[in-house]
C-alpha cells in the first residue's frame, strides 16, 4: 500500500494513470504527452509499474502500459475504513434517516399530495 501511495503522490503519475484509463498507450507516445524528458517519464513509468498500477508488455519494439487498478484494493480498503470511523460519515448517516423518516411521514399524513408534486416538477 505505501509503494500505491507514493506512486499517487505524484501529479505527472496520477496523469498518466489518466491517461492509460480505458487504453493501452506506448511509452513513446505518453513521453510525448509531457514536457519532462523521456528517461523522467521513464523513471515515473518504472515507479508505477514496481507498485503495480501499471503492466507493460513488449510489442515488437515498443513497450505498450495499460493501467491495473487491483492495486488500489488495498489502499481503497484503507480509505473506506477511515471514512466509516469519521464523525462526518456518521453524521451524515443519520441526516439521510432523518430524511427518508420525515418523507414517509409526510407521504403517510398526505398520500394524494406527494403524486401532485411530482407532476409540477416534472
Amino acid at each position: 500500500m505505501d509503494a500505491v501511495a507514493q506512486a499517487l503522490a505524484d501529479a505527472t503519475r496520477r496523469e498518466i494513470l489518466r491517461m492509460l484509463r480505458g487504453r493501452t498507450i506506448s511509452a513513446g507516445d505518453l513521453a510525448a504527452a509531457f514536457s519532462v524528458s523521456r528517461p523522467a517519464v521513464s523513471r515515473h513509468l518504472r515507479v508505477l509499474r514496481e507498485a503495480g498500477l501499471v503492466r507493460d508488455v513488449l510489442n515488437g519494439r515498443q513497450r505498450e502500459y495499460h493501467l491495473e487498478l487491483s492495486a488500489l484494493a488495498e489502499l481503497e480498503a484503507f480509505l473506506r475504513e477511515l471514512h466509516a470511523t469519521s464523525p462526518w460519515h456518521r453524521r451524515f448517516e443519520a441526516l439521510e434517516t432523518e430524511v427518508h423518516r420525515v418523507g414517509r411521514r409526510r407521504r403517510n399524513a398526505n398520500p394524494h399530495e406527494e403524486p401532485q408534486r411530482r407532476k409540477e416538477t416534472a
